[in-house]
């Protein structure tokens, strides 16, 4: 009960004036339901002498010993989230991974998942609600296993309701000052396929119809004093008027992640391809390639572990159409630059860097360090890294999974908390199907 009581009282969360006063708050209220949850879920167990075989818990030695309290903890924990390396069971589960960027620390729904005819089919249907009131609910239907288990097609359908989107303008000299919000809903239907070539390689592709999306005023808890993107900006392409879309996208992945909620060893690389066709007029219609790079580079075994990761992309219209401002792509925020706001630079291309060294603190606890750099432009040979961030931060947990993580980031526009129940690099978004409306950096 104490720990819901800390997570529900009220805070005044940010104007332009106790923004980095509220940051400061809500870190420390989630420190406080960390220790809480912490001694609560350990109780029955921490008399255990080591853990389980199969408790998930990392082979890492740390710098410290650590506890059995914090072991019993991380287990319970990765047991409850579930481990994002196995293969999901049927019947109902907890979903907490299913929200965009921007939409608050944690997001949770109920979700039904059942394999059908001898496992020849596969079902799944979830709804989410986060902590800023952003909501979500999708079903997909799925046919695993084809040709020699190499090939999978499916379907899925997803409605959103975004209360609070950030958008700052276009262009890299956009101002922090200028930072508005919106609303933005759609419904999104998709048909998709996946060739498992061997064990490393995959190709795919999807394509889809997305209904009108709606933008109107922001709303919801936690909401800022933030002025309507309609009204700071109307002249921005797709504020006045949104068209459906017929969308499709192409793409080769070569993934040799040890564990993609928690890598460790191994690397991502690929290249993609995507075009969305306005269905109202052809003023909206686009194509975007983009193409990206994750290599974890272990110095010292699992102890000490350097992740850099790449990611470029690149807008191309006709000469009367332009890209919707809300699919501009963007960069800024909790995975890419860690210093600056959500969603704080659209434009047509964009060139991103990370790099982050990870030292393993204890068993289930790492410290790292990190640098961002990228920037966004209208023009690919304009494009430069003069945005850096740089910062520090903590991850959360066990042999698979990432199931928290703590990071402060500092820019030329102050400093920047992000707590989240994932990995910067576990690429989360590669998963979804559906369009990138919003772009999601």
């Amino acid at each position: 009960m104490l720990a819901v009581k800390l997570l529900m009282e009220p805070c005044a969360w940010p104007t332009r004036e106790s923004e980095r006063a509220s940051e400061r708050e809500l870190v420390m209220r989630f420190v406080s339901v960390a220790f809480v949850l912490s001694i609560a879920a350990a109780a029955p167990v921490v008399a255990q002498t080591t853990p389980n075989a199969d408790d998930g818990l990392s082979n890492q030695t740390g710098l410290f010993h650590e506890p059995r309290v914090m072991s019993s903890s991380v287990t319970m924990a990765n047991r409850w989230l579930g481990d994002s390396a196995g293969e999901p069971r049927d019947g109902f589960y907890a979903d907490f991974g299913n929200m965009i960027t921007g939409a608050g620390w944690i997001s949770a729904g109920p979700g039904y998942r059942r394999h059908l005819f001898g496992r020849r089919a596969f079902v799944d249907a979830s709804a989410a609600l986060s902590w800023r009131a952003y909501k979500m609910a999708q079903a997909r239907f799925e046919l695993p296993g084809l040709a020699r288990d190499r090939l999978t097609v499916g379907s899925q359908v997803r409605w959103q309701d975004l209360t609070q989107v950030n958008y700052f303008g276009i262009g890299s000299a956009s101002s922090d000052a200028a930072r508005s919000q919106y609303r933005l809903k759609d419904t999104d239907v998709v048909g998709y396929g996946v060739y498992q070539a061997n064990r490393w390689l995959a190709i795919g592709g999807t394509f889809g119809w997305l209904r009108r999306p709606t933008l109107s005023s922001p709303t919801g808890p936690f909401q800022g004093n933030w002025p309507d993107t309609a009204q700071a900006f109307p002249l921005d392409p797709g504020v006045a008027s949104q068209p459906s879309f017929l969308h499709g996208t192409a793409g080769v992945t070569v993934d040799t992640r040890d564990y993609p909620g928690h890598p460790t060893r191994g690397g991502l690389y690929r290249a993609g391809f995507a075009v969305y066709s306005d269905r109202d007029g052809g003023a909206f219609s686009f194509r975007r390639y983009d193409t990206e790079g994750l290599q974890m580079v272990p110095v010292k075994g699992d102890t000490w572990v350097l992740a850099l990761h790449g990611w470029a992309g690149f807008s191309d219209t006709s000469s009367s159409a332009a890209v919707p401002f809300y699919m501009l792509p963007s960069l800024g925020g909790q995975d890419t630059l860690r210093g600056y706001t959500d969603y704080r630079f659209h434009d047509r291309n964009f060139l991103q860097a990370s790099a982050e060294s990870r030292w393993a603190l204890f068993r289930s606890i790492d410290a790292v360090l990190f640098f961002d750099a990228g920037n966004v432009a209208p023009r690919v040979g304009d494009l430069n890294m003069n945005k850096t961030s740089w910062g520090t931060g903590l991850r959360v947990h066990a042999k698979r999974s990432t199931l928290a993580r703590l990071d402060v980031g500092h820019s030329t526009e102050g400093w920047r908390v992000f707590f989240k129940l994932d990995d910067p690099f576990g690429l989360k978004r590669l998963s979804r199907r559906t369009a990138d409306a919003p772009f999601v950096p």
